[in-house]
């Protein structure tokens, strides 16, 4: 069974616009993230009270908290036209000049995956944030020269799930970092029960929280299995409101379990406490056992079942704690963790 995680595009122009409907389009509406919320209001109220573009901001965190969603209401309250990049997309600092160049006066530029950028653009953008400038080399070698070539002020939403690789230089450039957090259950209900309004699906507040209970903290997968749940319903459910043997059966079978897990996560579990004891294992390793990238592994699973205490990260290699093995049903040999070196 596919991982809903990795469904990333709609199939179709029906998806997308169910895509685009269930987006909040201001503040005011965005659900959770009550702190960044707030940093942000005070930012944009500034910046309209004064008459001029918002401060450059980063935002950082899990995928599917509503990074992108959060850059189009800062356009939309700022009443600025939105240009939509990626990083990867961006890789000599030609591509970057392009994009710059083509912006007008106060739009408002998002980079998701801010940190795949190449260095070479990288680059070029601390100047392009601090000055409104950009140098084009024209030429190579001893007659190269540099053409300065000035910007429309704009402002920069760049998002990240890995901070941590961007460089100093830039990260610094950016007027403010928010920095979104798993959502609690109460607020993953609140974005099922709005949601399921524009969908027009029926449900009742105990099918409402068996989605939020398997949504991982995330609004992204809450809307998924929405979907999914509505889909069953259609076919299954012979008129009858999406109640919450609905919402099990639809869920139990894409392999999303009663906490959210689906086959890919049960399947790391499965290999450090069955295959290798426990562990502790390194990720190379257990990428290939699982047959997934640990790329994947360690940005899209690890995150969550560190936060669940199903797993833990050691200097040695990855550990399932006594959680897991409970989880799996698989007794755990000696009864207590092996953390001395957390």
């Amino acid at each position: 069974m596919d991982d809903l995680r990795d469904i990333d595009e709609p199939e179709d122009e029906t998806e997308l616009a169910i895509e685009g409907a269930l987006r909040p389009m201001s503040l005011a509406e965005f659900v959770g993230q009550q702190k960044v919320r707030g940093q942000l209001q005070l930012l944009l109220d500034a910046a309209r009270i004064q008459q001029r573009s918002p401060d450059h901001i980063l935002m950082s965190g899990p995928p599917g908290l509503g990074k992108t969603t959060l850059a189009m209401i800062v356009a939309h309250e700022s009443g600025r036209p939105l240009r939509l990049s990626s990083g990867p997309a961006i890789q000599h600092a030609g591509d970057l000049a392009a994009l710059l160049s083509s912006l007008t006066p106060g739009e408002v530029l998002f980079i998701d995956e801010i940190h795949r950028m190449a260095r070479s653009a990288e680059e070029m953008l601390y100047l392009a944030m601090e000055d409104f400038r950009i140098d084009i080399m024209v030429g190579k070698g001893a007659g190269a020269t540099s053409i300065p070539l000035d910007l429309a002020p704009f402002t920069l939403v760049g998002a990240t799930t890995r901070s941590g690789l961007l460089p100093n230089p830039l990260r610094d450039r950016f007027g403010f970092t928010a920095h979104l957090e798993y959502y609690e259950v109460h607020e993953l209900e609140r974005v099922v029960e709005r949601s399921a309004l524009m969908l027009n699906v029926g449900l009742p507040d105990d099918a409402r929280s068996e989605i939020a209970r398997r949504s991982r903290g995330t609004p992204r997968i809450a809307n998924r299995l929405l979907r999914r749940v509505r889909d069953y319903q259609v076919v299954h459910g012979e008129g009858r409101r999406a109640d919450t043997a609905i919402v099990s059966a639809a869920l139990d079978l894409y392999d999303v379990d009663a906490i959210g897990l689906d086959r890919l996560d049960r399947a790391v579990l499965d290999a450090i406490v069955r295959r290798f004891q426990g562990g502790p294992v390194g990720l190379s390793t257990l990428a290939v056992t699982v047959g997934e990238e640990a790329e994947t592994i360690e940005s899209v699973v690890e995150p969550y079942l560190v936060r669940i205490g199903f797993l833990g990260r050691t200097p040695r290699g990855r550990v399932a704690t006594p959680h897991a093995y409970a989880h799996l049903g698989a007794p755990h040999p000696d009864g207590a963790l092996r953390f001395n070196d957390l």
